[in-house]
């Protein structure tokens, strides 16, 4: 469990699930403190205009209603008979009664929502006009409504909303009741009052119109705070006068011990509209919006587990199956073949990784095929194995016995020989000599070359002594001269034979140069040379190609260019340049100390 908690895979899976949840997290609340910003805006608009409307409403009923009273006691036969004295006169009070049913009648008819209109005079007689017989309360003048009508200076009176007419005993339909008094056009005297009741349904419907939610409160309150009608059976009057009044007509918005409080003044009949909604109403939109984020938050959360496994896996997957593939490496097997598509840098690693395999099974395969050359190479050594130290005591012996006779030609000859036997025969496999040591051995065989050719050709070396101490693989100069002297210089007929060694530097680079005007080689063989010395392994693996170096004389170059190449790596090495009749070229280029 703790590797599996450690593993790319997790670590991946965890991360991105992390950032994909934090970012929907964010999201959701900067969304959904925008939506309620939005929202709270949004409702108070709505609120403003809606108690605006409603506010326009009452007016419009309101003056209504005032404009059919005004009808009433505007009617020249109702103030003509409400000014003129009562006579006792039964047949006079019945066209009066007559004609004031009528005025009444016409007023009630012209009006749908009118339940009834009821004309008190100071006198005490009584006029009412109905949709049935009246039963008029008889202790109506002791009520306070009575009262605040004849207190009333002529304008009208807005009593409320009552469950029961006020004064017919005989109508149980909540009524909205309203008055004015009655004067005396002769001498301005108060002679009665004109009360109305109406059907309370447009006024609870314009309140109904001012809720915001379910449990919403609308009050109609007077200029003095009473309520004149509400949509709540019961109120705390000390907490609504407790809330905000509207200033100059406009609609106030307020919070108010968690209530949305909406507040209007009607300026016709001098109220003012409360609606009053708890928050629970107004964040039903609220909690709807939350529920869906939550929703919604999971189902990304889920696409993110999702995409994050699937991610993660694309990653881990190349990699576990790389991991697989080293662990055979491990064990021996070079031979398989990673093949993976995923990201460019996945893809990268495994071309390498595949790269490195191969080349590890090509250097394990050089390394067995240079074991059994090795092998061969000392069996052939102990069959033709001579003690060295005998050859060297009698070449010095020879060199010696020449010398006391005189002969120093031949001597310097033996003594040449004794020397290239004693540098040849000293080998430790891997050990590096200098190019002064390599030059040295070089002149030794030179002088014997020389000697043989009775003149016919000449040496030119041309090396700086800064540039002495350069590593070389030993015996590195004397198979190129033998093949240059071998094949190039010991043919010529006709010209005398030369012979040049020097160096030139380049880019860290020296170009150890050997140059003779020999023969040449022509350019089939020449391309042949050089495409085996380009792949020395090949050629040594390869029986026919070993056979054909073999009979061109390349044998010692290919390896040499093996050993340049172990020491060096494959950037250095050995390099043919040759024209027919004019000469050969060979470059040895090893790197600069």
């Amino acid at each position: 469990m703790s590797r599996g908690l450690h593993s790319i895979q997790y670590r991946l899976f965890v991360l991105f699930l992390i950032s994909m949840s934090a970012i929907v997290l964010i999201v959701s609340i900067l969304y959904y403190n925008r939506t309620t910003v939005q929202f709270q805006e949004k409702v108070s608009g709505l609120s403003k205009q809606n108690v605006s409307q409603t506010a326009g409403l009452f007016d419009l009923l309101l003056k209504g209603y005032d404009s059919m009273s005004k009808s009433v006691i505007g009617n020249n036969d109702f103030s003509r008979i409400m000014s003129t004295p009562s006579v006792d006169s039964p047949a006079v009070d019945y066209f009066n009664e007559q004609a004031i049913t009528n005025i009444l009648g016409a007023v009630f008819l012209s009006q749908e929502d009118l339940i009834g209109i009821h004309v008190l005079t100071d006198k005490g007689k009584v006029y009412n006009y109905g949709n049935y017989a009246n039963v008029i309360d008889p202790e109506y003048t002791k009520s306070h409504w009575y009262e605040e009508i004849r207190q009333s200076s002529g304008s009208m009176v807005w009593l409320g909303v009552y469950k029961h007419s006020i004064i017919d005993q005989n109508e149980n339909r909540s009524v909205f009741a309203f008055g004015r008094p009655i004067y005396d056009l002769n001498n301005h005297r108060q002679v009665g009052i004109v009360l109305f009741e109406t059907s309370s349904k447009a006024i609870i419907s314009a309140m109904e119109n001012l809720k915001l939610g379910v449990h919403s409160e609308v009050y109609l309150m007077s200029s003095s705070g009473e309520v004149i009608s509400s949509t709540s059976q019961t109120w705390d009057e000390g907490k609504l006068s407790e809330l905000p009044k509207p200033k100059s007509g406009l609609p106030v918005v307020v919070e108010n011990d968690g209530n949305l409080v909406v507040a209007s003044q009607l300026p016709f009949a001098e109220w003012t509209v409360l609606s009053v909604t708890p928050e629970r109403d107004l964040n039903v939109e609220l909690i709807e919006t939350q529920r869906f984020l939550i929703y919604v938050g999971a189902a990304l959360v889920l696409v993110a587990i999702l995409i994050a496994t699937i991610f993660s896996r694309t990653i881990s997957s190349p990699l576990k199956r790389l991991i697989s593939e080293m662990k055979q490496v491990e064990i021996g097997n070079f031979r398989g073949s990673l093949n993976v598509t995923s990201y460019q840098e996945i893809n990268i690693l495994v071309a390498s990784f595949n790269q490195m395999v191969n080349q590890i099974a090509e250097l394990i395969e050089r390394v067995k095929i240079s074991s059994v050359s090795e092998k061969n190479a000392e069996l052939q050594a102990l069959q033709s194995q001579v003690n060295p130290h005998f050859l060297y005591n009698t070449l010095d012996m020879i060199y010696w016995m020449l010398d006391e006779k005189g002969h120093d030609r031949l001597g310097e000859v033996v003594l040449s020989l004794s020397r290239l036997f004693r540098y040849s025969s000293h080998w430790d496999q891997g050990v590096a000599v200098s190019l002064r040591e390599e030059i040295e051995q070089t002149e030794h065989y030179l002088t014997i070359i020389v000697t043989r050719l009775e003149g016919r050709l000449t040496v030119d070396i041309d090396v700086d002594d800064t540039q002495m101490n350069v590593p070389l693989p030993k015996m590195t100069l004397q198979p190129v001269i033998e093949n240059a002297v071998k094949y190039g210089l010991e043919p010529l007929i006709d010209r005398e034979g030369k012979l040049r060694l020097f160096i030139e530097a380049e880019d860290r680079k020296l170009h150890i140069m050997v140059q003779d005007n020999g023969i040449g080689i022509d350019a089939d063989k020449l391309a042949r040379i050089n495409t085996l010395l380009d792949k020395p392994e090949e050629a040594a693996t390869d029986e026919e190609g070993l056979e054909a170096v073999r009979r061109e004389g390349g044998i010692g170059l290919v390896n040499l260019q093996r050993r340049i190449r172990h020491m060096y790596g494959e950037a250095y090495g050995l390099e043919l340049r040759s024209e027919p009749d004019v000469g050969t070229t060979v470059i040895i280029t090893v790197p600069c100390q």
